[in-house]
């Protein structure tokens, strides 16, 4: 078991000839350089303009921590629609609000180009939300009914995200960012009341690509002090799994290789307390057990669209044995979950 290494970030994802470049990298890439992607068909020729406008997607994702709240936000551009979202999840009386955002064509919002400098942006009546980019560091600035903040999401000191690109169907590829174990820094109100961050820990997910038509992932996340160690874990089914996963754990900054993992749980069980998720690997790195306790979930089913959005929040219990051969025992451990569905 060895930690992750990973060689350096390319300035443009995709190369000049066409030619997009897999595997992990040890940071964010300056560009995603789509205009060099030669999109096709099934059948080898040249996709037209309207299918490498439409068929490419893109969704930025931020989770807080406090011990008081969880805060989700995302924004996300499926071509056809831009949406949006931030819930606010009150801990101790287990109950959740959100704000939601939805514009046609994606027509009033932006998306960073970019995974290292950028700009995305949803607004209007409910409020607004801003993610900058600026050499890789995240800035999130929000305005809700029920938040205000403007704050920075700093690496541990020589923490590197997890960044990676995959093959993805037949013609596509899907290139994620993903940085758990964060410390946010600034100003954070909720409900007109400011809020403390010396024990808050933070999280983003920067995700793009040409996916698949139909599209299906399990998610699993965690930001926590466990001990004396700030642990960060990031597991996934669906989508990143063609010759590389994106599961990492972070421990204090490092980061470390997982392999696949295995979600199982009672998709259509009645009750959020039903919901009893087991995550497993086959090496036995990973053995996890997560109780939901309450769950942001969202449906839509339009004439070329589909969504079955359910992100769940609860406690995880069990072990992850890191690349030195170390194992991290989790106990009551807040965290993520998520079963998604799109057509897109």
């Amino acid at each position: 078991m060895t930690e992750l290494i990973s060689p350096a970030a390319p300035e443009s994802l995709i190369l000049p000839s066409g030619e997009v470049q897999f595997g992990h990298f040890d940071g964010p890439v300056d560009s995603l350089g789509l205009a060099h992607f030669e999109y096709r068909n099934n059948m080898d020729k040249l996709a037209s303009r309207w299918a490498r406008h439409f068929h490419f997607k893109q969704f930025q994702f931020v989770s807080l921590l406090t011990p008081r709240y969880v805060i989700g936000v995302a924004l996300a551009d499926i071509g056809y629609v831009g949406s949006a979202f931030c819930y606010l999840y009150d801990i101790a009386a287990n109950t959740l609000v959100e704000t939601t955002w939805l514009k046609p064509l994606a027509k009033g919002m932006s998306m960073s180009p970019s995974p290292r400098q950028g700009k995305a942006f949803i607004g209007g009546r409910r409020g607004r939300i801003t993610f900058n980019l600026v050499d890789g560091l995240w800035q999130l600035s929000l305005d809700t009914p029920q938040i205000s903040a403007e704050l920075e999401l700093h690496p541990l000191a020589l923490s590197l995200p997890m960044a990676m690109c995959t093959p993805t169907g037949y013609n596509g590829w899907t290139y994620t960012q993903k940085h758990n174990g964060l410390l946010p820094k600034g100003r954070l109100t909720i409900k007109h009341e400011p809020q403390p961050l010396n024990n808050a820990l933070a999280s983003y997910d920067f995700s793009a690509g040409y996916m698949r038509r139909e599209t299906s992932w399990r998610w699993a996340s965690i930001n926590a002090r466990v001990g004396d160690a700030i642990i960060g874990l990031n597991l996934a089914a669906g989508v990143n799994e063609t010759g590389a996963t994106e599961n990492v754990l972070w421990v204090n900054g490092a980061r470390h290789l997982l392999g696949p993992v295995q979600f199982d749980f009672l998709r259509n069980s009645e009750h959020i307390s039903d919901d009893y998720w087991r995550i497993t690997s086959l090496d036995g790195r990973v053995d996890l057990r997560f109780k939901a306790r309450n769950c942001r979930q969202e449906k839509l089913n339009l004439w070329l669209l589909q969504s079955n959005f359910r992100q769940y929040i609860g406690h995880f219990e069990g072990e992850v044995i890191d690349g030195e051969g170390q194992q991290h025992h989790l106990q009551q451990v807040l965290g993520l979950t998520e079963d998604h569905f799109a057509r897109w």
